[in-house]
């Protein structure tokens, strides 16, 4: 007796929800059985964590019911952690239950990458969820409220931000932009707020132009930023960081957007990895396995010059759909397709009309540059949630 192939999806995240949108889309009914496994029952929107971070854009602008975004009849989601894969028996652990699988699709997103720098993980916060974010966006407003309270409070409204890629830099510009409002509320004179971001790497913005670099910097420390370029964090303490050079900030808030790595399940599973990471074939499957595939933060890919693609969110969104495509011709017995990546272009926003892009062989700054960080959003939202979706989540002004 036959039974139809079992494909289980860990993660809703860019990668994992356009699976699992494709697979509905392209599978004859009973033609395969879906399970969609989520820690909640909500996708965020990662690259827009950093403005309800701040406190510059509502929490709920970031996030989508998934019921929203799939056919429950065709996908069944399971809410749940994973706690183990166990390869050898073709089984995923969660934390209140075992599921089967013929074929896994592993999009469980990263974790940040600390690089060994002592006390990072125990007094850093990271941009990385929406509980997290959550926990930034009421800590920033509580250390004002303290600042009034407290005979030495400077360190109250001193703020190091750790990482000066897109996610520190467009967490600084929106922080940058929410300090007048905080001050104003709170009576507190505005120049005696600090924010300062600090890279180990001797240039902010890796993979722009240097004049769009320097445009970004000028535009952020006009609003205040205090940039530390070419020198690392060495330690992370209670009450703020000592850096490479010798010098320690006094901080109560220190946001780490350092680095990323792959998930430490796939390592426990037993996958070689990189740094959590796991170097996948032309169709996106693990090496030694063609019934597992791996994408987003989890996967490594290396591009014609043999350098890693960076994990955007545009790479694991047309991994998805490559991966369900390749599932579908793996159960029809068809010849499956290659990946390829195809640039659609970067922005990075400084916060409310101003933005940096590159877009081709063409560069944009200021207002021009947020318009199309704009386009990006509706985009994404249209992708995964058609018109209703742009009109209920999307920022048009």
């Amino acid at each position: 007796m036959s039974s139809i192939p079992k494909i289980v999806i860990l993660g809703a995240g860019y990668g994992g929800i356009l699976t699992a949108q494709r697979l509905q889309k392209e599978l004859n009914y009973n033609e395969a059985d879906v399970t969609l496994v989520n820690r909640h029952d909500y996708h965020y929107i990662t690259t827009h964590l950093h403005m309800p971070a701040a406190g510059t854009d509502s929490i709920e602008n970031t996030r989508v019911s998934i019921s929203k975004l799939i056919d429950e009849f065709k996908i069944d989601l399971v809410k749940s952690s994973v706690q183990e894969i166990r390869l050898h028996d073709k089984k995923v652990i969660l934390e209140d239950g075992t599921l089967s699988y013929d074929y896994l699709v592993i999009g469980l997103g990263g974790e940040p990458e600390t690089f060994g720098i002592p006390g990072l993980a125990e007094h850093a916060m990271t941009i990385r969820s929406i509980n997290s974010v959550r926990l930034i966006r009421e800590h920033i407003g509580y250390q004002f409220a303290l600042y009034k309270n407290e005979r030495r409070p400077q360190e109250r409204i001193n703020f190091v931000v750790g990482g000066a890629g897109f996610s520190g830099i467009e967490f600084v510009a929106e922080l940058a932009d929410r300090i007048p409002r905080l001050c104003k509320e709170y009576d507190v004179d505005p120049a005696l707020v600090n924010i300062y971001n600090v890279e180990a790497a001797p240039a902010a913005l890796p993979g722009f132009a240097p004049e769009l670099v320097e445009y970004a910097m000028n535009v952020l420390e006009k609003k205040g930023v205090t940039f530390k370029m070419g020198i690392a964090i060495k330690e992370c303490l209670p009450g703020g960081v000592i850096l490479s050079n010798g010098e320690e900030i006094r901080a109560a808030t220190v946001v780490w957007t350092g680095g990323i790595r792959g998930n430490r399940l796939i390592e426990a599973a037993g996958f070689e990895t990189m740094r959590g990471r796991v170097k996948v074939d032309e169709y996106l499957r693990a090496p030694g396995y063609e019934n597992i595939y791996i994408i987003g933060d989890n996967s490594l890919i290396f591009n014609e010059e043999g350098r890693p693609y960076p994990p955007t969110a545009q790479m694991a969104m047309q991994q998805g759909v490559c991966c369900a495509q390749n599932i579908v011709a793996a159960i029809r017995d068809k010849s499956m397709r290659k990946f390829e990546f195809h640039n659609k272009g970067t922005v990075a926003s400084l916060g409310r009309g101003e933005g940096i892009a590159v877009v081709g062989d063409k560069k944009y700054q200021g207002w021009k540059a947020a318009q199309l960080k704009k386009l990006v959003d509706l985009r994404y939202l249209f992708i995964i949630g058609g018109i209703p979706l742009v009109l209920k989540k999307g920022r048009f002004l």
